[in-house]
């Protein structure tokens, strides 16, 4: 992929989300007030399969109380539940949340890990938990691809994968590096105000001259 191309397509995407005031993505915000890598962590295990303002919302409430893994690792799982809900998979995530806390103190000296496999290797962290965390926390290179990224970049063109870790692996062989980090955010937003995942409003796209539409079967 060319580096003209994608920074004129970068720069019309973000001119149009201004122009419609569509915020950011809730672990966007909580990374610009702070991007301490273990707000990150938090927020964005939070925010799996919940709305971004609920995700706000609760990591808020939970990270007002545990400012620290320390602090997290204190709190008991009905305890991390009742804070976090209601997102989803409350419970699972609480308990994913306590363990991850205690794995942490025990295994990495309460520093939450800037190595992608030791990421992976906590309770309820995936990919796209670990990229984000490794990008917005560490400013370290990595491919963010949640269902938006994973959409979008089917739809674009840029390629015909079934699953987010497909997706995932092939834009790491095709993207230039320094598109890596802003590339999750720029696409989540424009998948929630745009390129919607049901009848995209296409009408209103900056890229409706260019999008091949792979996949779309209706649109507005």
């Amino acid at each position: 992929m060319k580096e003209e191309y994608l920074d004129s397509l970068f720069s019309r995407m973000s001119n149009l989300l201004e122009e419609m005031g569509a915020p950011l993505p809730s672990v966007s915000i909580i990374a610009e007030e702070d991007n301490d890598p273990y707000r990150i962590l938090v927020s964005t295990i939070i925010s799996l399969r919940t709305r971004d303002d609920v995700t706000l919302s609760s990591s808020r409430r939970i990270l007002q109380k545990a400012k620290s893994i320390d602090d997290l690792a204190s709190l008991d799982t009905q305890e991390i539940e009742e804070l976090i809900k209601p997102a989803g998979f409350y419970r699972r995530k609480a308990q994913d949340l306590k363990r991850i806390a205690q794995i942490i103190q025990s295994e990495h000296g309460g520093m939450i890990p800037d190595d992608l496999d030791k990421l992976l290797a906590l309770p309820g962290v995936g990919i796209k938990t670990a990229s984000l965390v490794l990008n917005l926390g560490f400013g370290i290179d990595a491919v963010c691809v949640d269902c938006h990224v994973h959409e979008i970049a089917n739809r674009l063109g840029w390629v015909c994968t079934k699953s987010a870790e497909e997706t995932e692996r092939e834009l790491r062989k095709i993207m230039p590096q320094r598109f890596w980090i802003p590339l999750n955010e720029l696409l989540v937003r424009y998948g929630q105000y745009v390129c919607l995942p049901i009848s995209p409003l296409c009408s209103k796209c900056s890229e409706k001259d260019y999008c091949p539409k792979a996949g779309v079967l209706k649109s507005r």
